[in-house]
């Protein structure tokens, strides 16, 4: 289109850098956000390494959140950490070669791949392991593709179950050896005569380098809408089960918004209305697409496009749909608006922080 490729079906895009590598002229690019709403994103190079030398970001964190991805960058920035920290090399046996923060996806894989290298290395979890995949809720359908876990190699999946999900990395840390320190958050982290020192609910350790693989859903973006503070509104689903016979809104228009809204809707006598301020769901996977189409087309979901939640009351809700505003009656409200990178943390440490509005 006009000398330019033009993405045909941007649910299907799984923004992999895979594509623009493999492309013979260049003519595709990644971009984080839209020229109208903007994304923060740390900064980090193609090696995922920051701009403070020795930290790096993978997974969700740096603005990729698909399974495959993150294992493939956990696996890919310990291999070129050890391009600079040669096998068994022993610099100060009090100092680690690298600490992992984090035990989802690219934190396990980061840690697989600093097992098969032999580092001196240390994996906290401030949770249970699984990270982000904990949060889904029960029974959740998850989508990905075929990735390689360092120590166990190619793992061929295109759609699992969380529980199935959490279960291979079970398997994966039992057949493997790996140890992670589940229940340690980390505190703090500064930089020390050339090292970092990392300050955890349990110690302080000093390491050479350090991979942060901690998500960046840990506070969920609010809305701002009147009455949001009622007990009844809460911003992730872990048991779809506790709701029968009510009235039930979600808010939010990618996966995890329609993901909840199906959920809900298979339970006996749910009336779940699906809000969402765009024209049309434009970044869903085609297989969540297709099941949201048939639950509509069975009155299991009413979805409202153009539409904005503007104040919640106790037995009811007032949404605003184009230049009307309409009150549905509502017993609770799940909302989906993504969430809210670590800031305040990542500036203390040093880490630049980009708005990218469309760019790479």
């Amino acid at each position: 289109m006009n000398g330019k490729a033009a993405l045909i079906n941007a649910s299907r895009c799984i923004g992999h850098g895979a594509c623009a590598a493999a492309c013979p002229v260049g003519a595709i690019t990644l971009v984080f956000g839209t020229e109208t709403r903007g994304v923060n994103i740390p900064y980090i190079t193609p090696n995922f390494e920051t701009n403070v030398k020795g930290i790096f970001i993978v997974g969700e964190l740096g603005g990729m959140g698909l399974i495959r991805n993150a294992v493939t960058q956990g696996r890919e920035a310990v291999e070129y950490i050890s391009c600079f920290i040669k096998e068994n090399e022993v610099v100060n046996k009090d100092i680690y070669d690298t600490i992992i923060v984090g035990a989802g996806p690219s934190g396990i894989s980061a840690s697989l791949a600093a097992l098969k290298y032999k580092f001196k290395f240390l994996t906290i979890e401030q949770g249970d392991i699984g990270g982000t995949i904990l949060q889904y809720p029960r029974h959740k359908i998850v989508m990905t593709s075929t990735m390689e876990l360092p120590l166990y190699g190619k793992v061929k999946v295109k759609e699992t179950t969380k529980e199935s999900l959490l279960d291979l990395f079970m398997e994966v840390i039992k057949k493997t050896g790996l140890k992670i320190n589940i229940n340690e958050k980390m505190l703090e982290l500064k930089q020390e005569n050339g090292n970092f020192r990392v300050i955890t609910t349990k110690g302080e350790y000093l390491s050479r380098t350090v991979v942060l693989a901690i998500g960046r859903r840990g506070t969920p973006r609010k809305l701002g809408a009147l009455g949001e503070n009622l007990p009844k509104v809460t911003y992730r689903l872990l048991e779809p089960e506790q709701h029968r016979n009510q009235n039930l809104l979600v808010v939010g228009g990618g996966d995890s918004a329609v993901e909840t809204a199906m959920a809900l809707a298979n339970q006996p006598g749910n009336n779940v209305i699906l809000s969402y301020r765009g024209e049309s769901f434009s970044r869903i996977k085609p297989m969540n697409k297709q099941r949201l189409d048939e639950a509509v087309s069975k009155k299991l979901i009413k979805v409202i496009f153009n539409s904005n939640l503007k104040e919640i009351r106790e037995k009811d809700v007032k949404i605003t749909v184009g230049e009307e505003i309409k009150v549905f009656p509502n017993d609770y409200i799940y909302i989906f608006a993504g969430g809210e990178l670590p800031n305040e943390f990542l500036t203390k440490i040093g880490i630049q922080i980009e708005k990218k509005f469309g760019k790479a």
